[in-house]
């Protein structure tokens, strides 16, 4: 090899090294971040985030262009073995854009009208309420179907379903809360319906559909879908999943939820990686569907398994969430940029925590910005649980002093009583009242009481304790009133 060839391939190499090297958007007026600097950003945003919400575990993927730029795991199994890219974590309703894909799919072949009525697929379906009748398989893909899960229980369900097939008979049954197409309603049983009508129209069981028409053909080789949250527990590979309870992640089952359709994909950071790759250029869909693939609906930004926005800075957006009692998931995919950005968690549901800033704030650092760091994080509401739980049990302690020496000459007297009485009935009823207000916050979703005490426990352990030293301040009142009639009398 001459000198000037020598000279070539080494220059070449450079080259190649100094790209790869580079950062993917440098931020306008800033100096250029090498990919190396991006990701101790990223991992350094991301440990102190999880430690700052008590989250014990999790798996990140960033996809940008046609590569996977970054895909990594957290924290350890209880083992102590770490946590990987390769690691499989349930994904919940992020699942609902793979089933949306396979309905498109069957539609682009010419098999499924997105404007027929479902049960024309169905014709051993007889509904009692006509309404019925008219959802379209497009009316399931929006969420617009009228049905809710008041009308239609889901994680309520005294007996899960375990098979497809035995959601058939609820057609002959629901009565829609409102006409389809009138107005959104998220409702997890529309991508149940939509799971079976993949199952109908190809003959072959939906697991397998997704597999074969989906995830190999896209480089998933590690994930697959499940009928039930059962199978979560039965595999071993799948971290143990956590609530958090007074700042401490305590280990638990998740709740037995028949998840086959709109819940129901295992996956991992590599392949969710692949996945929001294929979104910018998707080949497994025609153009013209693809385009209706990420539309946001005719009546709300929910489309077909997405949410769809545009972001002022950063352009067409899909994204969704995925909501499991012990874990959790985000997505979010920028189209206009080419990036995806997906998180998966070992520790579910909980209102002290926001999940989305996990994913907002890697963003930030792609696009050489600063990731915000909110005050407002699971550690510090814990921590305010906590003193607020001391504070109010010192108080009750205090009260049960006074009354007990007679400190409060008023303590006997009707009015005390009648006050003491009210007291007792406001945290009772706030505790009963949790689950309508949490109906009407979450746009008609009807939660089992489990789900809210794993999505709340700290509130609900300080409304307990209020409501029993409430309870216990009354009928100490209440025996000292009885006795001061006695004596009086």
């Amino acid at each position: 090899m001459t000198v000037r060839k020598k000279m070539s391939v080494g220059l070449i190499g450079l080259l190649v090294a100094l790209l790869t090297g580079m950062a993917v958007w440098p931020a306008a007026g800033a100096e250029v971040r090498s990919r190396t600097e991006i990701i101790a950003e990223i991992d350094e945003y991301v440990r102190n985030t999880m430690e700052a919400n008590h989250i014990s575990g999790a798996s990140l993927a960033v996809a940008y262009g046609e590569e996977r730029f970054y895909t990594q795991g957290y924290g350890s199994y209880a083992d102590g073995k770490p946590i990987t890219a390769s690691t499989p974590f349930p994904i919940a309703s992020l699942s609902k854009s793979m089933t949306a894909l396979a309905v498109l799919q069957l539609a682009d072949q010419g098999r499924i009208d997105l404007d027929a009525p479902y049960v024309s697929y169905f014709p051993e379906a007889s509904p009692s309420d006509e309404r019925v009748n008219r959802i379209t398989v497009r009316h399931l893909l929006n969420q617009t179907s009228g049905l809710t899960d008041r009308v239609n229980p889901d994680m309520t369900k005294a007996v899960q379903s375990r098979t497809l097939q035995e959601i058939v008979p609820s057609l002959n049954e629901v009565k829609p809360a409102y006409d389809p197409g009138t107005k959104y309603g998220y409702h997890n049983p529309n991508y149940q319906f939509l799971a079976l009508l993949v199952e109908r129209v190809s003959g072959r069981p939906f697991a397998e559909y997704v597999r074969d028409s989906i995830f190999v053909p896209l480089g998933m080789k590690d994930t697959y879908s499940v009928r039930t949250t059962s199978a979560i527990q039965e595999n071993p590979a799948v971290p143990r999943g956590h609530y958090v309870l007074l700042g401490k992640p305590i280990v638990q089952a998740e709740p037995l939820w028949f998840v086959d359709g709109p819940a129901g994909v295992i996956s991992t950071a590599d392949d969710m990686a692949a996945w929001m790759r294929a979104q910018y250029d998707l080949p497994l869909l025609s153009p013209k569907l693809l385009e209706q693939y990420h539309a946001a609906g005719a009546v709300a930004p929910y489309g077909m398994g997405w949410m769809a926005a545009r972001d002022d800075t950063r352009g067409r957006t899909i994204s969704h969430s995925g909501i499991f009692w012990t874990y959790k998931a985000e997505e979010t995919v920028y189209l206009d940029k080419r990036l995806g950005i997906a998180m998966m968690f070992d520790t579910g549901m909980n209102v002290f925590v926001d999940y989305g800033a996990f994913v907002k704030g890697v963003a930030r650092i792609m696009t050489g910005e600063a990731a915000e760091r909110s005050v407002i994080n699971g550690r510090n509401m814990e921590v305010a649980m906590l003193l607020l739980l001391a504070a109010t049990m010192l108080r009750g302690g205090y009260r049960f002093y006074r009354l007990k020496t007679g400190g409060n000459r008023n303590a006997a007297s009707r009015g005390r009583l009648i006050l003491s009485a009210a007291s007792v009935l406001l945290p009772a009823l706030l505790l009963l009242g949790v689950k309508p207000i949490l109906a009407f916050v979450g746009g008609g979703r009807v939660l089992p009481w489990t789900g809210i005490w794993m999505a709340m426990p700290s509130l609900i352990v300080w409304l307990a304790t209020v409501a029993a030293i409430q309870l216990g301040s009354f009928v100490w009142r209440l025996r000292l009133y009885f006795n001061g009639k006695r004596r009086g009398g």
